[in-house]
């Protein structure tokens, strides 16, 4: 766990020393009390000052040439207070323009995906509400109403989607649990969905370079997921979901205070479809037949007078997917030629543990320690082939966080070790290999508390594969004019290739596999290293009492070595190494609007992904050169019951892609454009009961013949990866949510 939550938690009740002003910054909405983070305090006419943290915590330290305190934030009107005294200072801070609506209960709703003005990296903030507005059962369902990410199709068989940020797909991302490194290695392909819905609290995701406190791997970007906190989740939470595919999921939080410092969470999750569908007729299922189980246990530990803060957690999971032909039975034709089936079977075991103290005396200074340990085992075929893989993981980090002079000026500081072993059967071949890597980071913040600051980091890593080397990131922000943000950076990042686990949609093809050895150390190929640059810039309007902004950004990914994987001839799939250029480009424009009850987003998207191919420089196949979004939601306001409607509607404009030459697509040939269309209802009862109705691919758009050689799918020619649509068409699901306040 990152040290920044730990001070978060801990900063607004730890007793500060007398010569620090201590407190917390808060806002009323609907009788309801919420934190402000972000704020900026200062004393007049001096440079002294501190931002609130995510908990609306502050520490300022004391001045004697200034008591008047000067408290603001974007939103909000500026407060300037007289201060002579070190007691405790808990204020509330008035949205804007609250005077000239007296008489509307509700002044200001907390959006519920937010990009930041006040970090220096390019942040989007995805609340839980977020999260409510589509039928998110589990991560990879997440950002259907998101712009910064796209969710495609990785295959026709297992109904998996893979998301893509930056023109990259997820192998590219750090995808990170509470800032544990989650989402890599065996569960690439799958491990998005091993995270329901409702377990998670909030999502943040930083395009381009990330933090070096976080490792290396990051390339395009990163996504962390916060989960609930036994602390502050309700004592009793159920959930339950049924779907016009066939799907059907039970979701249970069992929440319990143990004492004062310990709580405990216990959570339960649960789905199967055992439907068969086959919409298109062509003989196979469009869904697989699918059942899971997932438990989590959650200790929590808080001791805020002594400063410290810990977390220990396990969960495990077993999911089992089968997918074919509408006649395939596994006891029978499992290994055979009469009917073409698959199974994947998965066990996979986690635990951590994270421990955090803050100085008592020292708020701006803390240290932190956290470990994590996976064991990911996969048992799986395609047809008549095999791919076993078993992963085991153990991680562990720490991290300094203190300040140099004063607290414009910070630092972090630490050391992290992974351990990784593979054990990779691929039909008849075995890849075994282990990973060590020991990596030292550093890293200077510097805020000027007025309109710049900037983020500078460099980290050491010594991996006993992919040698020495050093990776430096850089961010900057700077506001030239009031509400409008410049953002820059760049930074390097390197990975290793795990080419099955990352692709096992291959599988669904009886493609050949050719591996180019180029006398790297990992499948014989070398390890993938690029470097981002990134330019954002956002602009916030204030248009009577509605809220305009206005965004964008650009981002360029380019590659010095890249393990390409060629699906450009018909019969094969070929991995080798970068031998000339290989870039990405993004786009993105998006407008966001507030007004009343009303949000509108939306959002334009241009990616420009190319790289040279053995049979030259090509686009990216089955990347979408032209994206649209738009989102817009509705929420009345809550009566004197608690009881509300709540209404959403997402548009998706999917623009061609490039297809490989198959027996089914020429050469040169693109996808069509298609529109895709989402919508949910959901009516709040009460504090703690509501029912919601949805719809996803209300327009029904499907992909002609997404399986190509069906008429033989032991032949050369079957191929069920290239999928550039949904293939199951429109689907309507309904649920409800259940809980005990405390």
């Amino acid at each position: 766990m990152k040290i920044q939550v730990v001070i978060l938690c801990l900063s607004w009740i730890v007793t500060f020393s007398q010569d620090n002003l201590s407190g917390t910054i808060k806002y009323k909405e609907n009788n309801k009390i919420f934190p402000v983070a972000g704020a900026n305090l200062y004393w007049e006419n001096i440079s002294k000052g501190t931002v609130s943290d995510e908990q609306g915590g502050f520490s300022l330290e004391r001045d004697v040439a200034s008591n008047v305190l000067i408290i603001s934030h974007l939103g909000f009107e500026t407060d300037t207070l007289i201060v002579n005294s070190n007691e405790r200072l808990d204020h509330f801070l008035i949205p804007d323009n609250e005077d000239e609506l007296e008489e509307v209960t509700l002044i200001q709703r907390r959006k519920s995906l937010q990009k930041s003005f006040i970090e220096v990296q390019n942040i989007i903030k995805v609340s839980s509400a977020e999260l409510l507005k589509a039928a998110c059962c589990n991560l990879s369902e997440s950002f259907e109403t998101n712009p910064a990410i796209d969710v495609n199709f990785s295959d026709a068989l297992t109904g998996t989607k893979q998301i893509k940020m930056l023109g990259l797909s997820s192998p590219y991302l750090l995808i990170s649990e509470e800032n544990i490194p989650m989402v890599r290695g065996a569960s690439q392909a799958y491990g998005l969905t091993f995270t329901p819905g409702t377990w998670i609290e909030s999502i943040q995701i930083s395009k381009g370079a990330g933090s070096v406190t976080h490792g290396f791997e990051s390339i395009s970007g990163e996504i962390n997921t916060e989960l609930t906190k036994p602390l502050t989740d309700v004592p009793f939470f159920l959930n339950l979901f049924g779907s016009g595919n066939g799907r059907f999921e039970l979701n249970s939080h069992f929440n319990r205070k143990l004492s004062d410092r310990l709580h405990l969470g216990l959570y339960l999750h649960g789905n199967q479809r055992k439907e068969k569908f086959d919409r298109n007729k062509d003989g196979f299922l469009d869904q697989p037949l699918a059942q899971q189980f997932n438990i989590m246990n959650r200790w929590q530990y808080i001791f805020p007078e002594k400063g410290w803060v810990s977390f220990l957690s396990w969960r495990w999971m077993n999911d089992q997917k089968l997918s074919g032909t509408v006649n395939f039975k596994p006891h029978l034709d499992s290994g055979k030629t009469t009917n073409w089936g698959s199974e994947i079977k998965t066990n996979r075991f986690d635990a951590s543990f994270k421990l955090g103290y803050v100085f008592p005396k020292l708020p701006y200074q803390s240290f932190g320690f956290q470990s994590a340990y996976s064991n990911h085992d996969q048992d799986s075929y395609y047809g008549l082939r095999i791919y076993d893989i078993n992963h085991k993981s153990f991680y562990t980090n720490i991290l300094f966080n203190s300040i140099i002079g004063n607290t414009l000026n910070k630092f972090k500081s630490g050391i992290n070790f992974s351990h990784d072993e593979y054990d990779e059967q691929v039909n008849n071949f075995n890849y075994l290999r282990t990973d060590q890597n020991v990596g030292a980071f550093f890293e200077f913040s510097h805020d000027n508390n007025e309109n710049f600051s900037w983020i500078g980091g460099i980290r050491i890593d010594v991996h006993n594969r992919l040698g020495t080397f050093v990776t430096p990131r850089f961010h900057l922000k700077y506001l030239p004019l009031e509400k409008f943000v410049i953002r820059l950076s760049t930074g390097s990042g390197r990975k290793s290739a795990n080419i099955f686990a990352e692709n096992q949609t291959l599988f669904a093809t009886n493609r050949k596999i050719n591996i180019t050895s180029s006398g790297g150390q990992i499948y014989g190929l070398r390890p993938e290293k690029a470097w981002n640059y990134g330019l954002s810039l956002s602009k916030s309007f204030k248009i009577g009492s509605d809220n305009l902004t206005v965004s964008a950004d650009y981002y360029i990914t380019d590659f010095v070595d890249q393990v390409v994987v060629d699906w450009e001839k018909s019969e094969e799939i070929s991995f080798y190494n970068l031998t000339g250029n290989s870039s990405a480009k993004s786009f993105q424009f998006e407008v966001d609007f507030t007004h009343n009850l009303w949000n509108f987003r939306t959002a334009y998207k241009n990616y420009d992904v190319k790289l040279d191919y053995k049979s030259g420089s090509l686009r990216k196949p089955l990347q979408a050169r032209n994206r649209f979004f738009a989102n817009v939601g509705f929420e009345s306001n809550l009566t004197a019951k608690d009881q509300q409607w709540r209404w959403d509607l997402t548009y998706h404009l999917v623009g061609t892609q490039r297809l490989v030459e198959t027996t089914r697509d020429k050469a040169n040939s693109y996808s069509p454009n298609y529109s895709l269309w989402n919508s949910q209802l959901t009516r709040v009862f009460s504090e703690t009961f509501e029912l919601y109705l949805g719809g996803e691919n209300i327009g029904n758009y499907r992909q002609t013949n997404p399986i190509i050689g069906v008429e033989n799918p032991f032949g050369p020619n079957f191929d069920a990866s290239q999928v550039y649509a949904p293939v199951f068409g429109n689907m309507i699901y309904a649920g409800l949510r259940f809980k005990i306040k405390p």
